[in-house]
Formats: structure tokens, sequence, C-alpha cells
């Protein structure tokens, strides 16, 4: 195990902080932007923040509602399919998700000032859109080589301090009197758990040269399975004003509040063998993981978009977002259930079975309130027409993860948070995107258009979980996520006032998952696919 982190860890909750449970991999989900809006929107690969002239826009780059000279309500849904593949030691283990989501709804109220005043336009506008969409499945499996969750619960066990007297007295507390054992603050609850199950044993060991020691130790990993589902999303509702000056200089300000639903559901086990002066003993375990993080959060956008040329239709664009407040709670719990070979008083072996459940042991959910503060966001945009018939449009964007923060439920930045945030410094880094998108009208009805966005990784090459020795969760599994490249398609019809937009979107992502941290256990190769396809239905009037 790499032990930098652990080591600020293990100080943080020394000084109390041990019920804080937050990690760099449970904010980034929420942090994470997708593609979505419109069809149009996200026909064009969502390259229209100089362009403007669609509602999802005011969620990007808010000028661009100021190039409205008409009044427009859309609707949007989508049908989503995702497939995640992962390839452990040469197994590759598959499985999908598919449902259908309501994406977008949203109106532009277009106010004409005048045609001889410097501010010819003043327009407001609301939508919502879904920002991020959490539901998957993720499974994989294959052999383990000798490695074991089991050995790092025992790591944890002798990292928490624990001795052997010590130890042996939580694991000997009767059933009606386990919850001493998930109160006891000595001891995290990898430790309780594994100890309880039988799947970390300890013993007092002396050395050739006399001294004495306290071993931990777990069980040989042998076989092992994961797999997890999400659910949830973050919905984004806007509200817009912007300006028309002069048919030249459009300015806009958005105000973004923001809803997090996100739980997870997940379970991991291993078939264990271990070697014993009585013969091979065997054992195998499920280790069940309930999470759930919801809140609400609220942001600011402000931008402007220029021709700097009056008779020119090139068109620049500019905008920065705020960070996003974040209010959150999370909760979790976990359930172990093990079933181990034993030697008995007869030195003869029995087959026995355990099972723990933090949720009966702690008297229900931990459950955490914290503050969450993203990074600010810079966007810069250009766009150019050629006649009536064909858009370009492109745009990058940047924002720096490693500025994320974390806060305790009251606002403080407590010693807990303080190594939180030097984690999120260490293992996320600035993200670029680029967007680039093109429209074409074959006829004045119809409209063919086409996308790509890249997204660099979050995460720093080296990035990894560890927990404290001390903590209450449990989920050691994590993943880093590599670059993203989705691509895009899309067809317009538009019949007087009405128009219908179709939109397909292909996303592809790959990642390296670990069922837990340990420098000899190689990464799990993911990959996710997604297919969507969504349908817009507006009137402009």
């Amino acid at each position: 195990m790499r032990k930098n982190k652990l080591i600020l860890a293990m100080g943080a909750l020394a000084l109390g902080a041990g019920l804080h449970a937050q990690t760099v991999y449970d904010i980034t989900p929420i942090m994470k932007t997708e593609l979505n809006g419109t069809a149009r929107f996200v026909g064009m690969g969502g390259a229209m923040g100089a362009l403007g002239g669609d509602i999802t826009t005011m969620g990007t780059n808010p000028a661009g509602i100021g190039i409205y000279r008409s009044n427009d309500i859309a609707v949007s849904m989508s049908y989503n399919d995702i497939q995640s593949k992962g390839t452990f030691n040469g197994m590759t283990t598959k499985d999908s998700r598919s449902r259908l989501s309501f994406d977008q709804i949203g109106f532009v109220y277009s106010n004409k000032v005048g045609n001889n005043t410097s501010l010819r336009f003043v327009n407001f506008g609301f939508n919502y859109r879904k920002q991020n969409n959490f539901n998957k499945r993720f499974a994989m499996q294959g052999n383990m080589e000798g490695a074991s969750q089991t050995k790092y619960m025992a790591y944890q066990t002798a990292q928490s301090g624990a001795s052997y007297n010590s130890f042996m007295d939580m694991i000997s507390l009767p059933m009606n009197e386990e919850y001493k054992a998930y109160d006891n603050n000595n001891f995290g609850w990898l430790s309780v758990m594994g100890g309880r199950t039988g799947l970390v044993d300890a013993a007092k060991v002396t050395h050739e040269d006399g001294t004495k020691e306290d071993w931990f130790y777990g069980w040989n990993g042998d076989y092992a399975s994961y797999r997890s589902e999400t659910k949830g999303g973050v919905n984004v509702y806007d509200f817009n004003v912007s300006f028309n000056v002069e048919d030249r200089f459009y300015f806009g300000l958005t105000v973004g509040a923001y809803d997090v639903d996100y739980s997870r559901y997940s379970v991991y086990g291993e078939d264990l063998y271990r070697e014993s002066d009585a013969g091979d003993l065997g054992a195998s375990y499920s280790f069940e993981h309930w999470y759930k993080t919801d809140g609400s959060g609220v942001d600011l956008k402000l931008g402007f978009i220029v021709r700097p040329f009056e008779y020119s239709p090139l068109r620049l664009g500019f905008a920065v977002h705020t960070p996003t407040w974040y209010s959150l709670t999370e909760s979790y719990s976990a359930r172990l259930r093990s079933e181990f070979d034993m030697l008995n008083e007869s030195n003869q072996i029995e087959r026995y079975n355990a099972e723990t459940d933090s949720y009966d042991g702690w008297g229900g959910n931990v459950v955490n309130d914290y503050e969450l503060t993203t990074p600010w966001k810079f966007n810069v945009s250009a766009g150019y027409t050629i006649g009536t018939s064909v858009a370009l449009g492109a745009e990058y964007e940047y924002a720096d993860y490693s500025s994320a923060k974390l806060k305790n439920g009251d606002g403080y930045e407590d010693s807990y948070m303080v190594t939180q945030n030097s984690f999120i410094k260490e293992d996320l880094k600035g993200v670029h995107t680029l967007r680039l998108g093109v429209e074409a009208k074959l006829v004045p009805e119809f409209s063919i258009r086409a996308g790509y966005n890249y997204s660099s990784a979050m995460y720093n090459k080296n990035a990894y979980k560890e927990l404290s020795p001390y903590t209450t969760r449990t989920d050691t599994q994590y993943a880093n996520g590599m670059a993203t490249n989705t691509f895009t398609v899309g067809l317009g019809y538009k019949l007087n006032n009405f128009y219908a937009d179709m939109a397909y979107v292909y996303n592809t992502q790959k990642s390296d998952f670990y069922s837990y941290d340990d420098a000899s256990l190689p990464a799990t190769k993911m990959k996710d696919d997604k297919s969507r396809v969504l349908l817009t239905l507006g009137v402009r009037f």
C-alpha cells in the first residue's frame, strides 16, 4: 500500500474528525459535466457559445440568449444506453443499462426595446436541463493470484495501532454488544467488519532476536467479483437575462440552481485460501455497500458575444462561471457476510458463517453534512455563418479541479477537510474541453448537424483512494477516468413556428478501476460506451 496519504489521514482523524468520510472519489461525479440540452445544441457538440440562439446556451454562455428576436419554448427527452466493460487479468465482463430520460424544458421571452436605441432587446429565459446522468451498471471478475482485500483490512488494522489483546477483545464482543465495536474510535470499520467475520486474524509473534510483535493477517485471494449500480443525476435550473446592444454586442447573466441525487449500490466478494498445518483452509465473503448523496447548489454565469467587424458574420464569445456552492448530505452503510474454515479445539477443520452489518451495529446509516465548492470555469468561443445555410462553432473551456474545496456542515475547514483538500490538490488537475460543431441547411426546412467534444482526464495518473485506518467508510473501490471523447450528429426540421430536432450522441471513456488500493493489484481496464438518441420539440413565435 502507498502510505503518504495514509499518514495525513491518520493525523486528521487523531484530531477528532473520525466521522467525516468524504473522499475525492465521492465529489468528482457531482462536478463532472455531460453534453446535454436541446437536440440542436447537442447535435452541434455544444459549440454554440458564440453563435447563441439556443435555449441551452444560457448554461454555457449566457449572452447567447441575447441573439433571440422571438420567443421560444422547447422540451427534450432521450433514450440512453450505457455499455460497460471491465477486463481484469485477461477476463472480460460486460454489463449494461438502458432507460428513458426527461432532459430539458425551457423558454425564452424576447422583449424588443426599439430599432433606434442602442439597447435593442432585453430577453429573459428559463431552462431545466440534466447536467449529469448517473444511471449505470458495471461488473468485473477474475483471478486474484494471491492478492486480497482481506490483506488490506489487516494492513488497516495494523496501521491503527491496535494490539493483539484489544483486537481480540473487539472481535469477541457478543452480538448484543456489537455496537461497542462500531463505537470504538480506536478501530476503523474495515478492521471491525473484517475481524468479526474471520477475514482478519491476529497472532503474537516472537522473532529470533527475542523481540515480540503483534501481527494481523488476512487470506490469499483466489477469485474476485464486483458489480455496482449507480442511479440519479444532477439537475440544473437556469434563470437568464440578456441584452442586445446595436446588434453587435450581447451580454448575459445566468443564475443556476442545482439539485443533486446520487446513489450507489455495490457488492464485492472473493474466494480465499490459506495453508495451515492441518491442511488447506478455504473461505469466501460478500461485501455490500450502500451510498447516497443529495443536496443543492447555486452558481452564477456571466458572458458576452461581440461581432468585431460590423459587416462580418464572425462572432467571438467569452464566459466565466463562478464556482458552484453545494450543500450536501451523504449517508452510507455496509454488510459483510463470510463463510470460512477454522480449526476447532481438536485441531479439526470446521466450517463457520459470520455476518456483521454496520446499519445494525451503528443504529442506522452514518449521515454527514458537508459543503463543496467547485472550481471556476472559463470559456472562449468563436462562431461563423456562411449566408443563411452554414453555421460553424468552436469552443474551449478550462476548469482547474485541483482547486475544489470541501468544508464541514458548519462551513468550516476543519482538520479532516484540510486533509481531504490536500488530497484533491494531489489527485485532481485542470480539465481542458474542446467543442466543435457545424450546421448546414439543405433546404429552408431541413438541417443536418455534426459535432465533437474532447475533455482531458480529471485525475492525475497516480491518483488513488486511501482510507484512514479509523474511518467509518469501508467501500475501498475507486476508478481513475481518462479522457472523454464525444461524437454527435443531428437533424432539424422547421415548419412555420414549429420545429423538431433529433440528435445521436456517442460518448466513450476508459478508466482504471481498482477494488482496493494496493500497488501490486493490477487495474481493471474499464470502458464505458454511452449511446443516446435525443428528441426536441419546440415552438418559436
